[in-house]
């Protein structure tokens, strides 16, 4: 039987609704709850208010768009919930349209919105998230050392306000901890140009760069030869590591040519990878969010329940949030394929989800 869009077109407004009120709940609550936490995060650090609201917002599209799966599950429980108890969904029902009828709207709504979240929603987190990580480090952290990789090499700047060191190698070996190629810049106070080191390779060993067949050149300009010459440095291999920049600064847009990028300078991407096949698989998680959240909702129809039907979602979710986590960890170790553990949460979600709607339509 065809069924009219007018019927199609309410109830994918009435599950974007539902979503809406959920997702705004959500990120009202986060944000007051990460304005407590920066507030305590920067205590006795002398950091103003307006600082700390402003790191919020700018921390915020990222929660959102973590949350936005939650939000989805909850939205479509509340839309179906509000439909089974204003006895329209059993009108529907009664006339005749099947459950696989009346998802049709809802799974397209939300299908749509993780192509969203993923092309638009994506680029502006990251770069308000990079902006973020900026504040954070500055305020909170404290850390003077930053990693970049581009197509010309690595760039790494080492230091505090007295004495700085800009690094820079054409080839990257052994997850930073080598480099070849090498040119260190030497500034002082005020960037103050106090020398430059040319340098046929650099090794990272405890608190120095060890670099070999060194050119030291101070400010004057003249190079004086060194087989081996120390650089002294804070810098560890697990602070160079996180000190790369973190897969959801990158948008979606972003993240197959700095995939490429950082694996021709010999860094590990698997992290970045990882990521980019779960911002491809957001759209069918988010089916299957709908599908989860029919499920219960025609449980309610015939049973009623709301408050234990929303317990058992945000179960739900919590269980997709949980697993999704446990695959990413086995993928960042090697032990799954890192498609298989971007994609293994929302194939699994989609078939327990479609299996309930199977038991409850025609169990």
């Amino acid at each position: 039987m065809s069924w009219s869009w007018t019927l199609y077109r309410y109830l994918a407004q009435q599950f974007l609704a539902g979503v809406g009120i959920v997702y705004s709940a959500f990120l009202l609550l986060a944000f007051s709850i990460d304005v407590v936490d920066l507030a305590n995060r920067t205590a006795g650090r002398s950091v103003s208010t307006v600082v700390v609201i402003g790191m919020a917002i700018l921390q915020l599209p990222d929660l959102g768009q973590k949350m936005m799966p939650f939000a989805v599950l909850l939205g479509g429980v509340l839309a179906f919930a509000r439909l089974s108890r204003s006895q329209e969904l059993v009108a529907i029902r009664a006339a005749g349209m099947s459950a696989w009828d009346f998802l049709a709207p809802p799974l397209a709504v939300a299908a749509a919105l993780g192509i969203l979240v993923v092309m638009l929603v994506t680029p502006l987190s990251s770069r308000m998230l990079g902006q973020f990580s900026a504040l954070e480090a500055k305020y909170i952290k404290g850390e003077a050392s930053q990693l970049a990789v581009s197509r010309n090499g690595l760039w790494l700047r080492q230091g505090d306000q007295t004495q700085q060191s800009v690094i820079h190698a054409l080839r990257v070996t052994n997850q930073g901890v080598h480099l070849e190629d090498v040119i260190v810049f030497l500034y002082g106070a005020n960037d103050h140009f106090l020398g430059r080191v040319d340098a046929k390779a650099a090794q990272l060993e405890s608190g120095i760069w060890m670099l070999k067949d060194a050119w030291v050149s101070g400010g004057d300009g003249t190079p004086v030869h060194h087989d081996d010459y120390r650089l002294a440095t804070t810098l560890t291999p697990a602070q160079i590591q996180e000190s790369f920049a973190p897969p959801d600064t990158l948008s979606f847009w972003e993240l197959p040519s700095f995939i490429r990028t950082a694996q021709t300078a010999g860094f590990s991407a698997v992290r970045y990878e990882l990521y980019l096949y779960t911002l491809l698989a957001m759209p069918a998680l988010f089916a299957a969010m709908v599908f989860m959240a029919a499920s219960f909702s025609v449980r309610l129809g015939r049973n009623g329940g709301l408050p234990r039907m929303i317990l058992i979602s945000a179960l739900a979710g919590f269980g997709v949030y949980f697993f999704s986590e446990f695959a990413r960890a086995l993928g960042q170790t090697g032990i799954l394929p890192i498609m298989l553990a971007a994609t293994a949460p929302a194939a699994a979600s989609i078939l327990i989800g479609m299996t309930l709607v199977f038991n409850q339509e025609d169990g």
